[in-house]
């Protein structure tokens, strides 16, 4: 059973050790409080996980050694920097990394050159690096939930998203509504007395909440029947958020159900991998 970390005030008033924290964790299995099972870690949404792990750090690495590099061209010599300046960002890239050293004897001069060039290099690098790792994850994408990538606005990162958050058993989630849960998109009850109103989930899986927003934002606007849902929400007194709110929970639905046809269909195909073949 998957057990949630223990309630503040309860950590709070009886301290925390690890001989505590099993005890609650049995607490709650027994009490039923905890009736979740855990995400299986061994099947094939195990390789888009660790593909997305990589990628993603590759990405804000290169965007920060891109600053960095026109950070230095800031102060670079004038000649240099203006020779630079103007060029777009690819083209930027290539040239700094092909920049051979002066040998003028001005330490400042030399310096930039080494390290321009030596930024320009990282940036190609990690450029590579996140071009390979996004492939790869496609082909794993396509291999687990290819209807998934068959959907307006769902690409290969956001896909890789909603798969990790279901796991490799999604049956384990008793409904759609659970999966919606689980990526914080279901609305949460907050009334009082004659006052009925929902407020938004800020819990569940966030990378799974920016792909499901990535999803809405690209269907807004490239998808004539979200354009639609949205002026007629909008001619009925909705904001814009609380329509993206919808949304999103429309996209989960959606999600849910791709995802588990295609798990269906995966396991009722034969391994052929197992298969043995024997000759006369």
């Amino acid at each position: 059973m998957e057990v949630n970390q223990p309630d503040r005030s309860t950590r709070r008033r009886r301290g925390k050790t690890d001989a505590v924290d099993a005890e609650e964790a049995a607490r709650a299995v027994l009490s039923g409080i905890a009736r979740a099972l855990p995400k299986n870690g061994d099947g094939h949404v195990e390789a888009p996980r660790m593909l997305r792990l990589a990628k993603n750090p590759a990405g804000k690495a290169r965007t920060q050694a891109l600053n960095q590099l026109k950070a230095v061209l800031v102060n670079a010599p004038c000649t240099l920097r203006e020779e630079l300046e103007p060029l777009s960002t690819s083209v930027l890239v290539r040239r700094c990394a092909d920049l051979a050293d002066t040998r003028e004897g001005n330490p400042a001069a030399d310096t930039a050159i080494f390290t321009l060039r030596l930024l320009a290099q990282r940036v190609v690098q990690l450029r590579q690096e996140a071009t390979e790792l996004g492939r790869r994850m496609t082909i794993a994408v396509r291999a687990t939930a290819p209807s998934l990538l068959e959907q307006l606005g769902i690409g290969p990162d956001s896909a890789a998203a909603l798969l990790i958050t279901a796991g490799d058993n999604p049956e384990r989630l008793a409904s759609e509504a659970s999966f919606a849960a689980l990526c914080g998109v279901s609305p949460v009850e907050k009334s009082s007395r004659k006052t009925q109103r929902r407020r938004l989930n800020r819990g569940g899986d966030r990378q799974a909440n920016a792909a499901l927003h990535r999803i809405v934002v690209t269907r807004m606007r490239q998808d004539e029947r979200t354009r639609l849902y949205l002026e007629r929400r909008t001619a009925e007194g909705k904001g814009k958020r609380e329509v993206m709110h919808c949304l999103k929970r429309y996209a989960a639905r959606e999600a849910y159900s791709l995802i588990r046809a295609d798990m269906i269909t995966r396991h009722q195909q034969p391994d052929t991998s197992a298969t043995l073949i024997t000759t006369a």
